[in-house]
């Protein structure tokens, strides 16, 4: 990867962590605080959206920079980079659904649980966090 690729994954990583921080407090509130504050909710889903989509472009482009199609969907541009060994497969196979959580918050196919989204953010404080230092073992390498 040329530097320049390296560091347009650095960013997007970056983003990843800012997002995580700023959610740190949002999983710190009961159901009923979350629920009852219209600015946290949205602010928390506009953050779980960028960071879910920024870990889509890094998949993407390391699989297409590593001379690999684009995979068919976000779900699989997870599991494709587990099986690529870009991420562990564990990790990839627990990250793998929030693409689907990125898609219901985008396209508000339904009425948004909040107590799923408080399970998200706090979903996203751990595996997030291991998948920001696998790929960047994996971009360090």
């Amino acid at each position: 990867m040329s530097p320049v690729e390296v560091e347009i994954l650095k960013r997007k990583l970056a983003l990843i962590v800012e997002n995580l921080n700023a959610l740190e407090l949002i999983a710190q509130m009961t159901k009923e605080e979350y629920a009852s504050d219209l600015y946290k909710r949205k602010a928390t889903e506009r953050l779980l959206q960028e960071l879910i989509e920024a870990a889509i472009d890094i998949n993407i482009h390391l699989l297409v920079q590593t001379g690999h199609s684009t995979p068919d969907d976000s779900y699989e541009s997870f599991i494709r980079a587990g099986e690529l060994k870009i991420i562990s497969a564990g990790l990839a196979r627990q990250l793998a659904p929030s693409a689907g959580l990125r898609n219901r918050l985008v396209h508000e196919y339904d009425l948004i649980e909040h107590g799923l989204v408080l399970e998200a953010v706090k979903m996203a404080e751990e595996l997030y966090s291991k998948y920001v230092k696998e790929i960047d073992d994996y971009i360090n390498k």
